[in-house]
């Protein structure tokens, strides 16, 4: 059984992309089979690994490419890629014309996915509201929210909380927030301990340990390395290790 996972938040420098990444990475690291797909017009995830972008998400929804012709190999064992660029935004705006069925995405994406033996998608989102990520909060299993432990931290989160209501109110979304991923935390600064206490007191139910802030991390992406490449004995490596943990501990029944 294939689980979808879709990672959002409505802010942005979150380090949604860099988690999507890693957590892809390290799920494959673990022999699972992984499809992490772009649907950020920014197109990171290829940079992260040093791939160049294409509109591989474009392909697969407008022009209605099958999942076999847009899927790429990494040179990651079990780890494959639907790159995206700024035709994703192109994508993004002939849905909303279209007004295309919310279930659109799950039956081009995930149900291929699942029939070619992927054990997770993981979709990376950009921070703006539109049709693109509504239809990938949607047709996720579960939501992982990053959140950055900076002033008005929860913000973003309350909102992406509010659209997951609003679908699963009108459309009937069954899946589930697994978590809520601090991200930047820097143990030195009053502000940033007050912020991720913060963070606690409203979201205690999904709040994760935090991911530090760290210049490896800046430096995987400059590298098109990720964190278990290119410093797999690092502070950061051991937390991302933790959150693939977590993933692959996590029951979709009770999330």
């Amino acid at each position: 059984m294939t689980i979808s996972i879709t990672i959002a938040n409505q802010k942005g420098g979150v380090g949604k992309t860099t988690t999507a990444v890693n957590l892809a990475h390290g799920l494959a690291l673990e022999g699972k089979r992984i499809l992490l797909v772009d649907f950020d017009p920014q197109g990171q995830c290829a940079t992260i690994l040093g791939l160049k972008q294409e509109p591989g998400a474009f392909d697969l929804l407008i022009s209605e490419e099958s999942l076999n012709q847009v899927a790429r190999t990494t040179d990651r064992q079990g780890l494959y890629v639907v790159l995206g660029d700024k035709k994703t935004g192109t994508a993004q705006t002939v849905l909303s014309v279209q007004r295309s069925p919310i279930s659109y995405t799950h039956e081009r994406l995930v149900i291929p996915a699942e029939k070619d033996g992927f054990d997770y998608v993981l979709i990376d989102t950009s921070p703006s509201v539109g049709e693109l990520q509504v239809q990938a909060l949607w047709a996720s299993d579960g939501v992982l929210i990053p959140c950055s432990v900076d002033y008005l931290a929860s913000d973003g989160v309350f909102s992406i909380i509010k659209t997951l209501e609003k679908i699963h109110e009108e459309f009937d979304w069954r899946g589930n927030i697994m978590s809520v991923l601090p991200t930047f935390y820097d143990d030195v600064t009053r502000e940033s301990k007050a912020t991720l206490e913060d963070l606690r007191q409203n979201f205690s139910k999904f709040i994760l340990k935090p991911i530090h802030r760290a210049t490896i991390l800046r430096e995987c992406a400059v590298e098109g390395k990720t964190i278990f490449e290119l410093a797999p004995h690092s502070r950061a490596a051991r937390q991302y290790g933790d959150l693939v943990d977590f993933i692959l501990n996590w029951n979709q029944e009770t999330g």
